[in-house]
């Protein structure tokens, strides 16, 4: 890989960070667009192989893999809470 695209993957991944509560996070959906996956569930297969990857050094895939959801719009002004990740 060339230098100069590593260099760029590499600033869109720090300018995807957001900072919660002192701790730093990336949202799954966007590093979907920045790694170059098309499809959701092909990018799945590999946050599944990260998650054996964690376990296997040692870390707790739990922690470093929150689920999060987000809120839905209905019909007539309703939500509902959808989870963006199924859990594992």
């Amino acid at each position: 890989m060339k230098k100069e695209l590593i260099l760029e993957l590499f600033q869109k991944f720090e300018n995807a960070c957001y900072l919660i509560e002192g701790t730093e996070c990336w949202s799954a959906r966007e590093l979907q667009v920045i790694l170059g996956y098309a499809k959701w569930s092909n990018f799945l297969n590999a946050i599944d192989k990260a998650k054996v990857a964690c376990e296997g050094a040692g870390e707790n895939q739990v922690t470093s893999f929150a689920d999060v959801g987000k809120m839905i719009d209905l019909p007539k002004g309703a939500q509902r809470h959808r989870r963006l990740r199924p859990r594992p």
